[in-house]
Formats: structure tokens, sequence, C-alpha cells
């Protein structure tokens, strides 16, 4: 039964540390995108669908 104590305990250690140094790549901008702001403008605008609001309703009622 302290096997399962000992090893809690260093998962718990490991998760920590993994945590930890995420946290501190996270903080000195390991993680932030430098390039594609650059080339943004190089890259095509997508199509915008025309919207169906301004195509005239049909009325199929036959009264």
């Amino acid at each position: 039964m302290s096997i399962i104590y000992v090893l809690l305990t260093i998962s718990i250690v490991v998760a920590l540390g993994f945590f930890a140094a995420f946290v501190i790549s996270v903080r000195s901008g390991q993680y932030d995108d430098t390039y594609t702001p650059s080339v943004r403008m190089l890259f095509e605008d997508e199509v915008v669908k025309e919207s169906t609001e301004d195509q005239p309703i049909e009325n199929n009622d036959k009264h």
C-alpha cells in the first residue's frame, strides 16, 4: 500500500514539473507566432458568399 503513495507523489511531482516548464515557455514567448503576421497581406482573401436575403421570396400560396 505504501508503494501507491510513493508512485502518486512521484507522478504529481513530475506533472507539476511539466506544468511549470509549460508556463515558463509561454511567458518567455516560445509559442508566439512571428511569421504569420508578416505574410498575412500576401495571402488570398477568402471568397465571400452572397447572402440569400436579397433574393425575392417566392409565394407559393394559391388562393
